[in-house]
């Protein structure tokens, strides 16, 4: 693929982003005697993004963000801190922003939706009522996928794969190794959260060891035969940090079949692999109140129509994000917060009885193989034939061999576009 020149992709982005691609009718923007209510489930970045841009395509509408953090700590950028380039301060951010925009924020869980009553019920006791209703749960785990691993095993072996405490737990590990240790590293199969997530996490403990650690090891288990932004990766590794990081994809036994969490080893089919720090990374299904209010198939994600993002097992109801079957659209932070814009928009206008209107739809994600070593992958997405598809043409992947500057150059963009879609979500 090609890379698309930045001003084009900017000019893209923001038609499909800011504006959402959706024309919103006058009708949809004139407040009726009683006020539209549409309730969001999820703060995060499709969550907080659908309540804002509620807000600001028709103020009329009476929006309820329910969420049970006080504060919102974001997946993109967590690495970082892991790899010892920024603090938790750096990735949390606050409700005020969308309460200044008239967003009526509700910390508490949304434990069961009843479809046919339209209400939420809350973990507190009482239900919200809604007209249309926005579900952006995230992921939850398949804690059962693999032999050894489940939820009390995570307070030992972390996944970090949910900003927090385990973000907190897997930097506290890494600092308390010893120089000449191994950590091991484990994604999971796909579909999941943030496909290059990974291949930055190994980049950036990589980059901590070569500065603190230098003697330390890290080993790849990898299930899958290869992984999002592969050749840049690889080719940043062997530029930067030598023969620290062993690689190893399910041909080359990476696939791991038991967890010994007592004896920090992972087992695959031919050997047992010991770590003194384990990062294992475990399959990923739609977040538990999709699990609960049977959002989800038999796939663990939630299908949908992709034009609206609504259901296809409950009407009235709208699943973005890393929950949604969105394909080829990935699992990101910038793929939710861009569906998030067009449904908006969307139910902007069907909770007046119009039109959704056609989405178009974009996704960029930059990678730090180094603090000042970026990548990036792009894409802009169309709707046709009741389906998301790529636009021919667009997008495209960093080039390979390029110069330092052109990465340094990278870095500092993924540094602006992180800032920028924060203030834009939360601010």
């Amino acid at each position: 693929m090609r890379k698309i020149d930045r001003r084009t992709f900017t000019k893209m982005a923001g038609a499909a982003g800011v504006a959402s691609a959706f024309a919103l009718s006058a009708g949809a923007r004139v407040a009726l005697g009683k006020s539209p209510r549409v309730v969001v489930i999820g703060g995060g970045f499709g969550g907080a993004t659908a309540a804002k841009y509620l807000r600001r395509f028709d103020a009329g509408i009476d929006v309820t963000l329910i969420e049970p953090e006080s504060a919102f700590v974001t997946c993109p950028f967590s690495n970082t801190v892991i790899g010892g380039l920024n603090s938790m301060a750096r990735i949390t951010h606050s409700y005020d922003g969308l309460r200044a925009h008239g967003v009526n924020v509700v910390h508490d869980r949304a434990t069961g939706i009843d479809a046919g009553k339209r209400s939420v019920s809350l973990a507190n006791g009482g239900d919200v009522g809604y007209d249309r209703l926005i579900v952006s749960p995230g992921i939850s785990f398949r804690w059962d996928a693999i032999e050894g691993y489940g939820a009390a095993t995570s307070q030992t072996i972390p996944h970090a794969w949910q900003a927090g405490p385990q973000t907190v737990m897997l930097r506290q590990q890494l600092e308390a190794m010893p120089d000449g240790g191994v950590f091991i590293i484990s994604p999971p199969v796909n579909p999941f959260r943030c496909p290059p997530g990974p291949g930055e996490r190994i980049s950036l403990v990589a980059n901590y060891f070569k500065k603190h650690k230098p003697r330390a090891k890290i080993l790849v288990l990898d299930p899958k035969e290869k992984f999002s932004k592969q050749g840049l990766f690889k080719e940043g590794w062997a530029s930067l940090y030598g023969g620290m990081i062993e690689y190893r994809n399910a041909s080359n036994d990476g696939t791991v079949t038991r967890v010994d969490a007592a004896n920090m080893t992972l087992h695959t089919d031919f050997g047992e692999n010991k770590g003194d720090v384990i990062n294992f990374i475990p399959p990923q299904k739609a977040g538990e109140i999709a699990q609960t209010a049977g959002l989800a198939n038999d796939s663990g994600w939630c299908p949908v129509n992709q034009q609206t993002f609504e259901s296809s097992i409950h009407p009235n109801i709208h699943v973005i994000g890393d929950a949604s079957i969105a394909s080829p659209m990935p699992k990101s932070g910038f793929s939710a917060s861009n569906q998030a814009k067009a449904v908006a928009a969307a139910v902007a206008n069907l909770v007046k009885g119009e039109a959704p209107g056609t989405p178009k739809f974009v996704n960029t994600c930059y990678s730090l193989v180094a603090p000042d070593y970026g990548i990036s992958v792009a894409m802009v997405y169309d709707f046709a034939d009741g389906k998301i598809v790529k636009v021919k043409g667009s997008g495209g992947l960093s080039p390979s061999g390029a110069s330092a500057e052109f990465h340094k150059s990278e870095a500092r963009f993924a540094r602006g576009w992180y800032d920028a879609i924060s203030q834009d979500i939360w601010g």
